[in-house]
């Protein structure tokens, strides 16, 4: 099903939805937005399916959900309007926007859901010493640097999935939309709205030059806890988390036995981030 969302009195170059699909099924919404891409559809363009049979998320981790369970939703830019070294925002103006919009919709509390770097929303369990994940961002680029930079951000998030039909492996360390709301049903395409919404007037103002890194810092779930970070050989790193850089989006930490005191870590440079058990 094709959405006309276009508009002959947009402003050229305004980040508006201009294409906008949406799938019974398919393999991966981001694959499907990366070729729309390549063949030179413009910005923004946004693919959503009721059910992905392969999705993924970082370091070829798998993304599956039951249909009509979650929302997944792709979206393309042309971030020729962005240094290179800032195109990691779009990313985090995305998870900032489906924040602010599952909160909307399910009438939570302000900072409810909560980010985990590098690419999870997540929300606190019991007394806030444990995560729950509530979905996933995956970003990809390609071209940055040249004429044709080309960026897919997708997004999966848990929403109308009863916490009694958890897979039994997952169910301690997930939750959704809907069990947070106390199992009531949630509208996936009243949420998808919503964060349409706020993704456009986000991107103006990306756009514009300007970024809520106050907002994007403030949502951090792990700053000033202990964590892991799991390096890339298998080996684990345990420091506490200082926050978040919002120029190079890296991952500040410090912690005993680090020379020159706070460090920080960027996306390639490390597998996982987890809380440390204490």
């Amino acid at each position: 099903m094709t959405v006309a969302t276009g508009s002959t009195s947009v402003a050229r170059g305004a980040p508006r939805v201009r294409r906008r699909e949406q799938f019974a099924a398919i393999p991966s919404t981001n694959d499907v937005v990366r070729g729309w891409l390549a063949a030179g559809e413009p910005e923004i363009c946004v693919a959503v399916a009721d059910e992905q049979t392969a999705g993924r998320g970082r370091n070829g981790r798998t993304w599956t959900a039951p249909a009509g369970a979650g929302l997944l939703v792709s979206l393309g830019f042309r971030p020729s309007w962005l240094p290179p070294d800032r195109v990691w925002r779009l990313a985090a103006v995305a998870s900032l926007a489906m924040a602010d919009a599952a909160e909307a919709v399910t009438g939570l509390r302000e900072r409810t859901v909560l980010l985990k770097w590098p690419n999870d929303l997540v929300v606190t369990a019991g007394d806030g010493a444990e995560l729950l994940k509530l979905g996933g961002v995956l970003g990809e680029t390609v071209g940055l640097g040249t004429a044709d930079p080309r960026a897919v951000v997708g997004l999966g998030v848990n929403v109308d999935w009863p916490a009694a039909e958890f897979p039994s492996e997952l169910a301690s360390s997930m939750t959704s939309l809907r069990a947070i709301a106390g199992d009531r049903a949630i509208d996936r395409d009243e949420l998808l709205a919503a964060f349409l919404a706020r993704l456009e007037a986000s991107v103006d103002e990306l756009r514009g030059g300007r970024f809520d890194a106050h907002e994007w810092a403030g949502r951090q779930a792990t700053t000033g806890r202990p964590i892991e970070l799991a390096l890339p050989d298998g080996s684990t790193r345990a420091v506490i988390a200082r926050g978040v850089d919002p120029d190079s989006g890296a991952l500040r930490f410090d912690g005993p036995g680090i020379p020159g005191g706070e460090r920080s870590v960027v996306v390639g440079e490390i597998q996982n981030v987890r809380l440390a058990r204490v």
